[in-house]
């Protein structure tokens, strides 16, 4: 029952975030990006930080950046790039066109830092997504153990 929790709620972010293009022309040429996401979850955080992972999928014709991150859990949520092994703080991640944007373990992905509670497995934390382009969008992203591995996706 909690897997299928836990699919509903990845499900209800993946419809929000349909659909959610700028409408304002802003953007590369005369197309729109067509935002989708998936594979989201927050490992229950072992300290004041966590770690946020989820994959942005973009099937329309412009680009977009996802440019910041809130939650009501954390002081502040960064986001963080991984080259070489190295993670650090980023000011905006690029999102191609009929492409996927992946924050992943050991790869891209979001810090919550200054946690004003641990959220425990079970639990959902709510994020709002900010784009260069499209509205914002909040997700409800599942939290699931401290060791957890995704089979697929990520």
């Amino acid at each position: 029952m909690r897997g299928l929790a836990a699919a509903a709620v990845i499900a209800a972010g993946a419809l929000t975030l349909a659909g959610c293009g700028g409408s304002d022309g802003s953007g590369s040429g005369g197309g729109e990006a067509e935002l989708s996401v998936g594979s989201a979850y927050i490992p229950q955080p072992v300290s004041d930080m966590a770690a946020g992972f989820l994959t942005i999928t973009n099937e329309g014709d412009a680009a977009d950046r996802l440019t910041s991150v809130s939650s009501d859990v954390a002081g502040q949520v960064s986001v963080h790039e991984t080259v070489d092994g190295a993670m650090q703080e980023v000011e905006a991640l690029d999102i191609p066109a009929h492409g996927s944007l992946v924050l992943e373990s050991g790869g891209n992905h979001l810090m919550f830092e200054q946690l004003k509670r641990k959220p425990k497995q079970g639990q959902t934390v709510s994020v709002e997504l900010r784009f260069a382009h499209s509205d914002p969008v909040t997700v409800e992203i599942p939290v699931k153990s401290a060791t957890y591995t995704p089979k697929t996706g990520h």
